[in-house]
């Protein structure tokens, strides 16, 4: 990575200490700063008005996990949500194909027709006579054998056609058959993103009403106990020496997808966007690498199944970081131990150290 890209990320990193992302199970978000000078310790406020004392640590710390819980439900929702979409516009794309050849093959057979239509209407025309009856009653014998070329050529011509229509109405039937089975998935891929977006809003909602009902304290706190456990996590993963050994350089579509990820700073996680002016977690990673010339699966749940796997030792800047058991997150890798990701709803893109989450694995896109 450059000097300046090294510097890029420096700054980065140090607004991130306002958004540093929770290192225990739950989908990932960044945390804002810590408040100057606020008390570790829950207490009443000094002065002379008394306010309400904020809660013991240990509830706040049961908040926290139940948030992580209501927001890593919700990743994976908005994962089924992306899948579901993603399939239903491969279906849609695929019926609209079908449509077409039905179209095309009916305009065909009835081409077909016309042809057998002119071809009988010759055939009445001579009387409908085999060949030998019009030899034997023709006066003009001759006549007659040098037209029985032109007959049986006629007769290919005629088992040509009747074979033609005969496998362009088989086509007709397949097509038709695929386009139902490919209506059918899509509307099982519909229901199966209402479901998801059903369940994503309602986690949402009520992490949002949890979050509503702390005080301003209890908000600030809050804050300092997720960037405390994040400092604790990606120490600790520092600590293990797992970059000791990690020194590998950017592919030239690697430093893309990272410059377009970088970009991308400070617009917010929406669930479900792939951009321009928000994303969520795949959708940017996505659109990453899209933009680099190599466009990969949506979700990040596909992009774990489907990308290669490298080790963590091995990793370069570009890579795809999955976290979480059920790979419902990820985030890119940006060098130094840091990510670039879109964390969670209410938070924005941002820059975080790889290692304050659970990471299942890396994929690399251009391998």
């Amino acid at each position: 990575m450059g000097t300046g890209k090294r510097g890029l990320l420096t700054a980065a990193v140090t607004v991130a200490c306002a958004v540093t992302v929770l290192a225990v199970p739950g989908t990932a978000f960044a945390a804002p700063t810590p408040t100057p000078g606020a008390s570790a310790t829950p207490g009443a406020t000094p002065g002379a008005t008394p306010s309400p004392a904020p809660p013991p640590n240990k509830d706040l710390e049961k908040v926290r996990a139940r948030l992580d819980r209501l927001y890593h439900d919700a990743a994976v929702a908005t994962d089924a949500y992306n899948a579901a979409e993603e399939k239903t516009e491969k279906q849609s794309a695929r019926i609209e194909v079908l449509t077409q050849k039905i179209t095309e093959g009916q305009e065909k057979l009835e081409r077909l027709k016309d042809q057998a239509g002119a071809s009988a209407r010759a055939q009445y025309r001579t009387g409908g006579l085999p060949p030998t009856a019009q030899f034997l009653l023709s006066d003009d014998p001759q006549r007659v054998i040098d037209g029985a070329g032109t007959v049986l050529n006629g007769q290919r011509a005629a088992n040509k056609l009747i074979g033609e229509m005969t496998r362009t109405q088989r086509d007709l039937r397949d097509y038709a058959d695929d386009a139902s089975a490919q209506w059918r998935k899509l509307e099982v891929n519909r229901k199966a993103k209402a479901a998801a977006k059903k369940r994503i809003k309602r986690q949402i909602s009520e992490a949002e009403r949890l979050e509503d009902r702390l005080e301003k304290k209890e908000k600030e706190r809050l804050a300092q106990l997720e960037a405390q456990a994040a400092h604790k996590a990606q120490t600790e993963w520092l600590d293990t020496g797992v970059l000791d050994d990690v020194k590998g350089k950017a592919s030239e579509q690697g430093r893309k997808a990272v410059e377009f990820a970088t970009a991308q700073l400070g617009k917010p996680y929406v669930w479900g966007a792939e951009g321009p002016d928000s994303y969520d977690c795949s959708g940017l990673t996505s659109q990453a690498w899209a933009d680099a010339g190599r466009p990969i699966p949506r979700t990040s749940q596909e992009q774990w199944k489907q990308l290669e796997h490298v080790d963590v030792e091995d990793m370069r800047p570009g890579d795809l970081i999955i976290y979480f058991p059920d790979a419902s997150h990820v985030a890119m890798y940006a060098g130094d131990g840091q990510i670039i990701h879109a964390p969670r709803p209410g938070r924005t893109v941002t820059v975080a150290g790889a290692g304050t989450m659970p990471i299942l694995g890396v994929v690399r896109p251009d391998a």
